[in-house]
Formats: structure tokens, sequence, C-alpha cells
């Protein structure tokens, strides 16, 4: 596995103020939920949806997702049931949950998720293609694939809604972690084994003063998560300290 740190530190504007490596792209993992939740701003965010562990696949056919592999403890009890798409919207940032997305996309379509990288003006490295979970639409090609820096741009285009939504983020111990407490950490994770991602809208408070800012890290490592976490950590710190 070719290791990878790479880091895009800049102004809400997408003016870049510090970079490494931003342009090499890595596997998405779970940062695709942010241009998701944002493609999903169109949506009647009250209309409840069949909850379902099967979809279709970008590939053909139709795949399965198992509980076992996400931690939506929620939306996986609701099976056979409903949930509103606000909600699932909710639980794909928060919990990083695999269903919540799955279900949201099955609305949203794909096209739309395009839509929102262009607006944002992403590079051709970035591609959003498929679904969390479909293995035949990975092994046709079919890749979700980002970088440091078009991630920047998608989180300077992230409306409020969302932003607000992320600010509930469960997992807090990467970019948050290495930021003064009380800071404004609007972020969500992404990991698989060897890729562990933090990508974040940071607004200082008065007492720190400076302009808010995006901040996203793409590690792929052989690094326990745990390690990662930490190096993820160091790397906002020193970001702190090159704001502006």
């Amino acid at each position: 596995m070719e290791q990878l740190v790479a880091v895009w530190l800049g102004g809400l504007d997408g003016e870049t103020w510090w970079e490494q490596d931003a342009d090499e792209p890595a596997y998405a993992a779970s940062l695709v939920k942010v241009p998701l939740a944002t493609a999903a701003e169109v949506l009647d965010l009250e209309r409840r949806v069949p909850v379902h562990a099967d979809f279709a696949s970008a590939a053909g056919g139709r795949f399965t997702i198992e509980r076992d592999d996400d931690q939506d403890d929620a939306t996986w009890d609701a099976l056979g049931s409903t949930e509103t798409l606000g909600e699932l919207r909710r639980r794909a940032i928060v919990e990083s949950s695999n269903i919540a997305t799955n279900l949201l996309l099955e609305q949203v379509g794909i096209a739309a998720v395009h839509d929102v990288l262009r607006a944002a003006g992403v590079s051709d490295r970035t591609t959003i293609t498929r679904g969390i979970g479909d293995l035949a639409a990975r092994d046709a090609g079919l890749a979700n694939q980002v970088t440091a820096r078009d991630l920047g741009w998608v989180l300077a285009h992230t409306p409020a809604s969302v932003e607000e939504i992320m600010l509930g983020q469960r997992y807090r111990d990467a970019i948050p972690a290495g930021l003064p407490a009380g800071t404004h950490v609007a972020n969500k994770t992404g990991w698989v084994d060897g890729i562990t991602h933090d990508m974040a809208i940071v607004r200082p408070t008065d007492e720190h003063g400076g302009a808010p800012f995006a901040l996203v890290v793409l590690t792929r490592t052989d690094d326990p998560h745990e390690v990662a976490e930490k190096r993820i950590a160091g790397l906002a710190a020193e970001a702190w300290g090159r704001r502006r």
C-alpha cells in the first residue's frame, strides 16, 4: 500500500493557506456523506421512507449491507418500518451510518451528488459513483475517491444546515482533538482498514480570533486507527498555528 498523508488548509473562500500532497487521490470512505448531505437539501426532509438493507448496485443487480459493518443501531432496529429523510441525513453524518447513507442516496440519486461536486469546482480526481458496500461496482472499477484540496472546496460550499449537523459529530478524536477546547469544529470522519480521514469547518472563537477555515487530512498508512487519529490531531494543531 502506497503511504499518504495529505493536508489542505484554507479559507472558506477556497484560498489555500497550507497544503501537503493535496491533489493525491485516496479512497473516500465515509467522506462521501458530506456532499450527499448537501445534495439532500432539495428533498422534503420530513418525508418518511421505508428502511431496508438491500440496494440497487451501480454495476447492475442489487447488493445487501450488513449490520455488523455499521454503527447505527437505531436505523437497523427500524428495518421494515420507516424513517424521515432528515433523520437519515443526520445519522449518516453524526453516526457515520452506512444504511442511512444508502437510503438517503436512493432518494437523492448519484447525479445530484455529482452536481454538488461540480458546483464546488472539484477536479476529475474526485469521483463519487456508488453507495456504501457496493462491492460489485467497486470491482467493476467505479471508484469513490477524493483529494484533500477538492474536499476543502466541498466544505467551502457546504450549507449552514449541513454544518450544523456536522457539529453533532460523534467521532471527535482526530481534527477536533488537536484544536483548542471550545472551538467550533464541524467535522466528518471516514475510515476503513488502512484509511483514516477527517474533514472539518472550523470557526475560531472571538478569544482566539482569525478567519474561519476548512481543514482536510487524508491518511493511507499501515498505522492502527488510533495512531492515525493522533497523527491527524497533531496536524490539526499545526494547522491552527498556520491559520490566518
